[in-house]
C-alpha cells in the first residue's frame, strides 16, 4: 500500500529522536520513514495497519517497526465517548540504523542488533517480561541526557535482540522507497472512511467516488497496491473490530455481528475463521482473561 513519506524532526544535537507524546490521537495517516520506531502505548485502543496486517492496540503493547515500514494507528472513537478531554499517550523512540556509527554494528559483540533490525522490517510485538524490561527504561530515556540517554538506549536495543518473547506482525517486503503524493492522500481517504463507516454497508460506488476514480479503476489500482480487494480489507477491519468487542465481553456474539458491520451471523463466522482460524467463542476463551488482567492493572 502507498504511504506518505514522513520527515522524522531530529535535532542536530542528538542521534535519535526520543519523545512522550499526549494527544487526542495518533493521527491518521498511512505513512513510513527510513528511521525504525520504538512505540510504546501507555494509554489508547483503537486499530493500527502495518503493511499489510489491520489488528487492534490497546495501552501497554510496544511495538518495533522496521525502516520504511508504513503504519498508522486509528483510535477508537468510542474511547472518548464518554470523557472527550481523554488522550491517548505513548513514548516513541526513532532512530536510523546507523544513528550510534557504523563502526558499533560491524562489532562482533553487537551481531545482534543488525539481525534485530533485519526482523523489524515486518514488525514485532514485544511481550512477556521483555516487555515488562522496556517500559521502565523508555520512561527514563525520555527523561535522559547525554551519555545516560546512549545507555539507555543500547540498553533497550540489547534486550530486545536477545529476547524471543516477539512477534512478527506483517508480511515481508512491505517497505517503501518513496511515494506519490496523489496515490498517499488517495490511500489515506480511503483508510480512514472505511475505519468510520466500516458499521454501515460500503458500496464500490461510494468508495471510488472517495477516491475520485471509476469503480473499474478503483478495484484494479486498490489491488494494485495492496495486493487484496477492498471488500477483503472492509472485512479485515469489521473483524478486527468484532475481536476488540468480544475480549470486552459486553455484548452478546450476534449482536457483535450487526454492530461490525456484517448482514448475518452465517457470514460473520464464516468471515471470523478464516481470518483467526478460530471461532468467535475459542476467540474469546482465549484472550479475555489477559484482557481482564490487563484492565486491572
Amino acid at each position: 500500500m502507498k504511504a506518505h513519506f514522513h520527515k522524522v524532526p531530529v535535532s542536530t544535537q542528538s542521534s535519535f529522536s526520543i519523545r512522550h507524546d499526549r494527544k487526542p490521537n495518533f493521527g491518521t495517516t498511512w505513512h513510513y520513514h527510513p528511521e525504525l520506531e520504538l512505540h510504546y502505548v501507555i494509554r489508547g485502543e483503537g486499530v493500527r495497519l502495518i503493511g499489510d496486517n489491520i489488528s487492534n492496540f490497546s495501552s501497554g503493547e510496544i511495538i518495533l517497526l522496521g525502516a520504511n515500514l508504513p503504519h498508522t494507528w486509528r483510535c477508537n472513537e468510542e474511547y472518548f465517548q464518554y470523557n472527550p478531554e481523554l488522550e491517548v499517550e505513548a513514548i516513541v523512540i526513532q532512530f536510523l540504523p546507523e544513528c550510534l556509527g557504523r563502526y558499533l554494528l560491524g562489532l562482533p559483540e553487537a551481531y545482534l542488533i543488525p539481525k534485530l533490525f533485519e526482523k523489524a522490517k515486518s514488525g514485532l510485538i514485544i511481550d512477556g517480561e521483555a516487555k515488562a524490561r522496556l517500559a521502565p527504561l523508555m520512561h527514563a530515556a525520555v527523561q535522559a541526557t547525554d551519555l545516560d540517554r546512549i545507555i539507555i538506549f543500547l540498553s533497550i536495543l540489547k534486550i530486545i535482540s536477545e529476547t524471543s518473547e516477539i512477534q512478527t506482525i506483517a508480511a515481508e517486503h512491505h517497505a517503501f522507497k518513496q511515494s506519490n503524493e496523489s496515490d498517499a492522500q488517495r490511500i489515506n481517504k480511503v483508510c480512514n472512511y472505511t475505519l468510520s463507516n466500516y458499521k454501515k454497508e460500503i458500496t464500490l460506488d461510494e468508495i471510488a467516488s472517495i477516491s475520485n476514480l471509476s469503480v473499474t479503476s478503483f478495484c484494479r489500482y486498490f489491488k494494485l497496491i495492496t495486493k487484496k480487494t477492498y471488500y477483503d480489507f472492509l472485512i479485515e477491519i469489521r473483524i478486527s473490530q468484532a475481536c476488540r468487542l468480544l475480549i470486552e465481553d459486553k455484548m452478546p456474539t450476534e449482536v457483535i455481528c450487526f454492530e461490525c458491520g456484517f448482514n448475518n451471523v452465517s457470514n460473520f463466522y464464516r468471515h471470523f475463521k478464516k481470518i483467526t482460524k478460530m471461532t468467535p467463542l475459542e476467540y474469546k476463551r482465549k484472550y479475555l482473561h489477559s484482557y481482564r488482567e490487563l484492565a486491572a492493572a
